[in-house]
């Protein structure tokens, strides 16, 4: 019996992917490299290593490549406080399905890109925690994200779900020992969700589902 619910944040409850896809390539263009829509899908995505990297093998200095990470996450941020971000259908789902589960949210996001998307959506109100980056040492699609939501829940894998749009959290779901439903979206619809316990076409299809 599922009693919990675990939500990954970018691309399945707001609709962040294309803005921190276009605030990276903004910033790595600076620097001459091209970060192509299939490289950041695989770099990001999949692997779940940043794109940064590949500003590192044209011979830029750490110190520079972390002045490029900056100019990104400061063109995201702006781009957060600009664009439509809220998936359609996100806030009835979290309302309907809040009142019968405990919900967390599990994201790789840092805590300042986290509090202005929720400053405008008004979904945290559903959520008894959040786990974000700095809380964990590994990232997904490593396993400790899920694992300390599981800490924080108090219940067992089995009485849990996850919700994921990539293979990296799903990778991360699977070896935490939680099953994963994935809602795809635009940048991962074409990704390999082998081992994911369903795959959807969208948030409000959760509804009959749970």
């Amino acid at each position: 019996m599922i009693k919990a619910i675990f939500w990954d944040n970018d691309g399945v409850l707001v609709d962040t992917e294309r803005l921190y896809y276009m605030a990276t390539q903004q910033a790595l263009s600076g620097a001459g490299v091209s970060l192509t829509r299939e490289q950041y899908i695989e770099f990001l995505l999949v692997q779940g290593k940043g794109a940064f990297h590949l500003a590192a093998e044209r011979d830029i200095t750490p110190e520079a490549v972390e002045g490029l990470r900056g100019e990104r996450n400061a063109i995201y941020s702006n781009l957060l406080e600009k664009e439509q971000i809220v998936v359609d259908g996100a806030g009835d789902v979290l309302d309907r399905l809040g009142k019968r589960y405990v919900m967390g949210i599990v994201t790789s996001s840092r805590p300042d890109h986290f509090s202005i998307i929720h400053k405008r959506t008004g979904f945290l109100k559903h959520f008894q925690f959040t786990i974000m980056s700095g809380d964990y040492t590994h990232s997904k699609p490593h396993p400790e994200p899920y694992l300390l939501a599981l800490t924080r829940s108090g219940l067992s894998p089995e009485e849990c779900l996850v919700i994921e749009d990539s293979e990296r959290g799903l990778t991360a779901a699977n070896e935490a020992g939680i099953r994963c439903i994935v809602i795809p979206n635009e940048f991962t619809r074409a990704c390999n969700f082998k081992g994911a316990y369903k795959v959807l076409g969208g948030i409000r299809d959760l509804l009959s589902v749970l």
